[in-house]
């Protein structure tokens, strides 16, 4: 499960977008200090070296917020975690604005690696390596941590930004199901081997990795089925979303936030049937917007 705002701190708010720091991030913080060797004389310089990390990522997610509202997407919650960062962007169901929200991320990790290289280059010709070690073992891992989460990144592991990236490419071609499907499936196969591979190197923070992955996998390929049941229901006559002007599919699409049971939304009005809460509102299943339900209206 992906980490929420709930369960975060709140940083700021910049470019109309809200920063979350997850509560566990300061635990993986304390312990990756307390067991990150002596490359630097004082422990000072691995608290900078972390919160740096911290900036990189914090760049990262910008790129997909900033890049999904230039598509008309939403875009206004970052929630940081050790695992990373996560942006919650939502833009439009269309496979190029998908693709570019996602691929903008990475291409910010692309755009700090000549950076970085050039400042590497730098402290070298100064001697900095001789004179200051500390600063120059700082730029460094800088320029090799960047180049590892880029790397890491683009795996066609899903959800990583890499296997959403291969599932835009194939929504082109074989549709949003199809892609979400193999993606996903793609992506188990690709955990599992990563998985392997960080138990036979005794990689704790690989196996944490690979193991969310895999779950990450698990769920998309979840979804992909539910897509597959949405395309093949029959659409409401008369309703349609204000927003993609879609008709509501008939069935039970829609969980209960009260007794998590499934029911029909436009069927019952807005009433669970199962423990009687209403709902005055809904998402439309096509596009993801928000609405009430008398705004999807008679047409």
């Amino acid at each position: 499960m992906l980490p929420s705002h709930k369960s975060s701190i709140h940083l700021f708010r910049f470019l109309g977008v809200d920063v979350f720091l997850h509560y566990s991030w300061f635990v993986v913080a304390i312990v990756e200090l307390s067991y990150s060797g002596h490359r630097y004389s004082s422990y000072l310089w691995n608290v900078y070296e972390y919160l740096a990390i911290f900036g990189i990522v914090l760049m990262h997610e910008y790129g997909h917020a900033l890049a999904c509202r230039s598509v008309g997407g939403r875009a206004d919650q970052i929630v940081l975690w050790p695992l990373g960062g996560v942006a919650y962007v939502a833009p439009p169901p269309r496979p190029g604005a998908t693709l570019w929200s996602l691929a903008a991320g990475p291409l910010v990790n692309l755009l700090l690696v000549p950076i970085l290289f050039v400042g590497l280059i730098v402290v070298r010709r100064l001697n900095v390596e001789s004179n200051m070690p500390d600063t120059y073992e700082f730029v460094r891992s800088l320029c090799v941590i960047n180049v590892g989460l880029l790397c890491f990144n683009i795996l066609p592991i899903y959800p990583l930004d890499g296997g959403q990236i291969l599932r835009s490419l194939l929504w082109f071609f074989l549709g949003r199901t199809r892609s979400l499907l193999i993606a996903s499936t793609t992506g188990m196969v690709a955990a599992a081997v990563l998985l392997v591979f960080a138990i036979r190197s005794r990689r704790e923070w690989f196996c944490v990795l690979a193991a969310f992955a895999i779950i990450q996998c698990w769920s998309g390929f979840q979804q992909a089925r539910l897509l597959a049941r949405l395309e093949a229901a029959p659409r409401r006559d008369g309703l349609a979303c204000p927003n993609c002007h879609k008709s509501p599919p008939v069935g039970e699409f829609w969980s209960c936030g009260r007794c998590r049971r499934p029911f029909d939304m436009f069927a019952t009005h807005g009433v669970c049937p199962h423990c009687g809460a209403v709902f005055d509102g809904t998402r439309c299943m096509e596009c993801g917007q928000g609405h009430r339900l008398v705004d999807f209206g008679q047409i």
